[in-house]
């Protein structure tokens, strides 16, 4: 029997050059045909649609770009997992499904699996947690018994139709946020990966042994249908026993997820999470100043929200806690809709909005252009509720970018006070333009292969970017840097070890510079059918 994984990853492992690499606007020569390939096989036999001058891809490229990373990318391998987890899909109906969960059913769901905290790390990747000790006999039986009496069908068992609801929450919700946050390195790669901290201390192995049918079933199911969605596990508090509980475990991953596992002792636990992610999103338990346990409502980070204005602060725990997806209006602002049913009523309310203006500096354009023509009014309750959306996979953001950055040195943000609410949306002023001519700092564009690079208004980068401001709707100022290309390293912290900005040199015309988003498509109508 192999021994377990012990001790931290390596200092490197926190950087964005290592994680970037297979990512989306990090791609190789060899990799970008390799998406080419996958693009063609996948269209050619009815599992992917192109993009057109009307119509969005079916797939974005982000999530494409995760089963070929899953199969080290190999064209056919990645398309006999997508095919493989399109027809699972449809079997099980999961948009449907997403779209009409008892919002009971996925809370208890919620209360048995990792939680997310409401924070990210240093590389703006969303951080979990997961308390085993805490799924004691008599809350697993309850959850049992309550997971029984679901009234969600499919050829799946009801457990894991509630157990693909989590998962749909962390592809259509909490990743395209994420990627949606300003100031976060390199916005050209969206986040499509998760950090999770799992706490194994004081459990026996007779729990264990209870709980293996329980874990195998989320690992089993990341692996064969969510791929690449795992950047780290830190186990921390492992028992003295738990090689023996390696053994099955490391049976339940592919070797490449298994390489992703670390385990902490005590020693290790504060300076192996510091350098992932700081010290204010780090659960106080384990050293930081994070007030989080597994069942409290996530603590959303001060730069995320302050890029939302909450329709209704009492609405704050559904917008969390419950199954939430974006869409997106005319004014370029990404809107989350809680969905689901309550006491078996459809349930469909435009719950928060992430404005424009994060938008725009998260993926670094200076305009914001839509493809919609028909602008769309303020959403509310509505008084009928309308079908459910249309079916669809997550998709591109409609946005047009003129350029995009790898991601500006870090800016100085005053936190936020303690007990601050949102931006009220009476407060909200959009921001004045960016001074930067576009014409004067902007050499002609070039136009990339269109396979991999559907926009038309894609231009080369400067050797640099003047730096800017913008007012924000809080009153303070976002500032930009400059852009460094020459291969120089910007450190976030000066901190050996710390992650750092990665400076990217100048792109070629196989690189992506156009920034994918994973916001489910939106139907013109759907927002306005909510008026």
């Amino acid at each position: 029997m192999a021994d377990p994984p012990t001790g931290p990853p390596p200092a490197s492992a926190s950087s964005e050059q290592s994680r970037l690499k297979g990512h989306l606007g990090h791609l190789t020569r060899q990799e970008e045909a390799a998406v080419v390939e996958f693009k063609k096989l996948s269209a050619s036999k009815g599992f992917y649609r192109p993009e057109t001058d009307t119509q969005r891809a079916s797939h974005d490229d982000g999530t494409l770009i995760r089963y070929l990373r899953a199969r080290k990318f190999v064209p056919q391998d990645a398309f006999t997992q997508f095919k493989d987890t399109e027809i699972w899909r449809k079997e099980n109906n999961l948009d449907t499904l997403y779209e009409k969960i008892d919002i009971q059913d996925y809370q208890e769901a919620r209360s048995v699996y990792p939680q997310w905290t409401g924070r990210r790390d240093k590389r703006g990747i969303p951080v979990y947690l997961y308390e085993v000790g805490k799924l004691d006999s008599k809350k697993m039986i309850a959850y049992s018994q309550a997971t029984s009496k679901s009234k969600a069908k499919g050829p799946s068992p009801s457990r894991m139709l509630r157990l693909f609801a989590l998962y749909e929450n962390l592809t259509r919700f909490i990743m395209p946020l994420c990627s949606a946050v300003p100031n976060r390195p390199n916005p050209e790669s969206p986040v499509d990966q998760s950090n999770n901290i799992v706490d194994i201390s004081r459990v026996g192995l007779k729990q264990f042994w209870n709980l293996r049918t329980h874990m195998q079933d989320a690992s089993q199911l990341a692996t064969a249908h969510y791929p690449e969605t795992l950047d780290r596990i830190f186990i921390i508090g492992a028992p003295s026993f738990f090689p023996t509980v390696w053994g099955w475990i490391k049976k339940w991953f592919d070797p490449i997820t298994t390489s992703k596992i670390f385990i902490l002792s005590q020693e290790q636990v504060k300076p192996t999470l510091s350098a992932f992610m700081d010290v204010s999103s780090i659960p106080k338990k384990y050293g930081g100043e994070l007030d989080f346990e597994c069942g409290m409502m996530p603590s959303i980070d001060p730069e995320i929200r302050r890029c939302l204005d909450l329709k209704n602060p009492k609405l704050e725990e559904l917008f969390l806690t419950g199954p939430t997806r974006w869409v997106d209006n005319e004014e370029g602002e990404m809107i989350a809709l809680s969905v689901g049913s309550i006491d078996g009523k459809p349930h469909k309310e435009a719950v928060a909005t992430m404005h424009s203006w994060a938008v725009r500096t998260a993926t670094g354009s200076r305009t914001f252009q839509s493809q919609r023509t028909q602008p769309e009014s303020n959403v509310s309750q509505p008084a009928s509720l309308p079908p459910s959306a249309p079916e669809s996979r997550p998709q591109s953001k409609d946005q047009v970018l003129p350029s995009t950055t790898t991601g500006p040195p870090p800016v100085q943000q005053a936190p936020a006070a303690a007990g601050s609410q949102p931006i009220a949306s009476n407060a909200y002023q959009q921001p004045p333009p960016q001074v930067v001519s576009t014409s004067q700092a902007m050499p002609p564009p070039q136009v990339p292969p269109p396979s991999i690079q559907p926009s038309s208004q894609v231009m080369t980068q400067p050797a640099t970017l003047p730096p800017s401001e913008s007012v924000l709707p809080n009153g303070s100022v976002l500032k930009s840097q400059p852009a460094f290309l020459d291969g120089q390293v910007e450190s976030q912290n000066g901190n050996a070890g710390a992650p750092q900005m990665i400076a990217m040199p100048p792109p070629t015309q196989l690189q992506r510079m156009e920034t994918e988003y994973m916001t489910p498509a939106t139907e013109p109508s759907e927002l306005r059918k909510l008026q």
